[in-house]
């Protein structure tokens, strides 16, 4: 009956948060529309949604998502080959609950967190 979850995250600035996620992390833009105050990427089977929140404080946001990925080391290696920040306390590693798993945060403060089951 379900099919997929796109989760929604707020954003301040639609094109800091397009920029990041297409040239930081190699997402591109779906959809064919572009909604004022919406962002939608994809990468792969997964879709991120954004809603415009001008007023964000990205000290106050608790957004998360956990990405599940098949290839955590190759993606490891690419965002570090963009220059892409990890976050300092979610460096690549193994995890007592059996996942390698790194983080990242976005520019708004929304944590995304990858991982991969061993």
């Amino acid at each position: 009956m379900l099919t997929a979850i796109n989760p929604k995250l707020p954003m301040r600035n639609k094109s800091i948060t397009r920029d990041f996620y297409l040239n930081k992390l190699g997402f591109e833009e779906f959809g064919e529309k572009d909604y004022d105050g919406y962002l939608m990427v994809q990468k792969d089977d997964i879709q991120i949604h954004f809603f415009e929140f001008k007023d964000l404080d990205p000290k106050e946001n608790y957004g998360q998502i956990y990405i599940r990925t098949d290839e955590i080391d190759k993606l490891y290696q690419f965002l570090i080959d963009r220059k892409t920040s990890i976050h300092p306390n979610g460096n690549l590693e193994i995890k007592d609950w059996g996942q390698k798993e790194f983080s990242i945060l976005d520019p708004d403060n929304n944590l995304l967190t990858f991982g991969q089951m061993i």
